[in-house]
């Protein structure tokens, strides 16, 4: 699902590959509130960018913002970019415009790699994320109406399961389970911690990394 950018990295071909073999591993490692969720579903899509930062240089990493505590859903959350599908998107068209309103990060500047198995949270979106490469240095300006702050979480800590946290919580009037991963003072949890962990049981990070 190669929709842009120009030019192929080690890193590229070694994510494509392990991704691509792993679609049999569906949505382990994330929990789907289909049988709570509010109604009706909206589809939704969220960018999951990883750096192509060579080992030498710190390694891959992945880029995360915080939301404003004035947003409506998951305010003050670490979260992807991402949001709502508009008419006639995909999912894809979806992850990238919404980078590019969130990051300002041009969709011509994204190696789309593929998309995961969509979810149901419990906020009621049908979710999809997409998988996607952007340049170690690539420009971030970030729009405060929408994001509070991002940051850059190394790939090698985010996808090893030691540093995996699973904890309940309340959810309305359910205890549910949900994962949490600490980086510095970024507290990742919930559904973005969700999405992290269904990729680190997608792939082997100890060879993506390695």
């Amino acid at each position: 699902m190669f929709r842009a950018g120009s030019g192929m990295s080690e890193l590229f071909d070694r994510l494509s590959q392990l991704f691509a073999q792993s679609h049999h591993v569906g949505i382990a490692g994330l929990r789907d509130d289909s049988d709570w969720a509010r109604q009706p579903l909206v589809d939704a899509a969220v960018l999951m960018a990883v750096t192509d930062r060579p080992k030498s240089s710190g390694g891959p990493g992945l880029l995360l913002t915080h939301r404003p505590q004035t947003m409506a859903h998951h305010p003050g959350q670490v979260a992807f970019p991402g949001g709502k599908l508009e008419q006639g998107e995909d999912v894809v068209d979806a992850a990238l415009r919404e980078a590019h309103e969130e990051l300002a990060i041009e969709p011509s500047q994204v190696r789309v790699i593929g998309h995961a198995q969509s979810f149901v949270t419990g906020s009621g979106f049908r979710l999809t994320p997409v998988l996607g490469m952007v340049p170690e240095n690539i420009e971030i300006r970030p729009d405060t109406r929408e994001v509070a702050g991002w940051f850059e979480a190394p790939l090698q800590h985010l996808l090893d399961q030691r540093n995996h946290e699973q904890k309940m919580g309340r959810f309305g009037t359910l205890e549910l389970p949900y994962t949490e991963i600490n980086w510095g003072d970024h507290r990742i949890w919930g559904i973005t911690a969700g999405i992290i962990a269904n990729l680190s049981h997608r792939m082997a990070w100890e060879e993506l990394v390695g």
